[in-house]
């Protein structure tokens, strides 16, 4: 049951951060609808929800890590690396099919770099993520060469666009990523390890736990997301930008850390962190629509982490002192 509680991801948690999200996400849609006559549409909704798959399957990534007591400050660099290469593969060779794969292997590929920096080469992760961040940065203009990639073929949208069943395949992938993740921290090892090492990584070691195997795999795994969430990028978007990604690992640690993954470890929730997608995305829609600029966004972003943090340092669900040493 314990272990139940630790994850939440069978049902709203008892803690009701599950259900506190639900009726922000509610009351937001109120008042943006009353704010202004463009937000309750099934347009602007289908636009809230397009925007939404980025950082559903990064932010996926993100709660495993944060639950493991680790974290990943570059995945929008990587996102824009996989989707430069995705990009690439489309105008060059026409194929949807190829370029399918291409997002989730380089996705994968620069996951282990990250893992091999952060895990074999024992680097803090927020250090070690920082410097790729910079590194990545560089590649992202070196490959782009200061220009964007546009004027993509349509195939790989005309492929991601369709349905079955009446269903989306967006839809269907985020599903199928959402339900594999929930498997494998409820029905195998990886879960109970996960959160073990997120709670202590010294006992989970003393206690036979492969941390390290267990480590590189969640950065793995954070890094095909991330590669398949590009692929949905450059099939929306038709393009590639300098800034694509620019703020999508803040989006995705607010998300994650809304939806009650405790960003100290030993902590998650799936369901938490679908809804706190939804609510960032709403309210940043919701403020498009009322006229404040889009500069403001990641100020709303970084104002909801520290309320959040604030708010659990002062029920003591997170010690200060704690805090401040987290990832040094």
């Amino acid at each position: 049951m314990n272990a139940m509680r630790q994850f939440g991801t069978g049902s709203f948690s008892k803690n009701g951060r599950e259900w506190s999200l639900l009726a922000a996400c509610l009351l937001a849609i109120v008042i943006f609808s009353v704010a202004s006559p463009h937000y309750a549409t099934l347009g602007n909704a289908a636009t809230v929800l397009r925007n939404s798959i980025e950082l559903l399957l990064t932010g996926l990534g993100m709660t495993l890590l944060l639950a493991m007591g680790g974290i990943d400050v570059s995945i929008g660099i990587v996102m824009g690396l996989a989707a430069i290469a995705v990009g690439r593969v489309l105008g060059d060779e026409g194929s949807p099919a190829l370029a399918l794969v291409v997002g989730p292997l380089v996705g994968a590929l620069l996951g282990c770099v990250t893992a091999a920096v952060v895990v074999l080469g024992r680097i803090p992760a927020i250090v070690g993520t920082l410097g790729l961040l910079g590194v990545y940065r560089t590649a992202v203009f070196v490959l782009l060469g200061g220009q964007w990639l546009s004027g993509l073929p349509s195939s790989l949208t005309d492929l991601l666009a369709a349905t079955a069943l009446g269903v989306p395949v967006s839809a269907i992938v985020i599903v199928l990523a959402y339900l594999t993740v929930w498997l494998a921290l409820r029905r195998t090892p990886y879960g109970p390890h996960l959160l073990a090492i997120g709670n202590s990584e010294e006992m989970a070691r003393l206690s036979g736990i492969p941390v390290i195997r267990v480590r590189f795999i969640t950065f793995l795994i954070s890094g095909v997301l991330t590669g398949i969430a590009a692929t949905f990028y450059v099939a929306t978007y038709r393009n590639v930008e300098m800034t694509t990604g620019s703020t999508l690992a803040l989006d995705a640690i607010a998300a994650v850390i809304l939806g009650g993954t405790s960003i100290l470890g030993g902590r998650c929730s799936l369901i938490g962190t679908v809804l706190g997608v939804l609510l960032l995305r709403i309210l940043q829609n919701g403020l498009l629509l009322i006229g404040v600029p889009s500069l403001w966004q990641p100020v709303v972003t970084g104002v909801l982490i520290i309320g959040v943090l604030g708010f659990e340092a002062v029920t003591n669900r997170i010690s200060p002192a704690r805090l401040l040493r987290a990832r040094a």
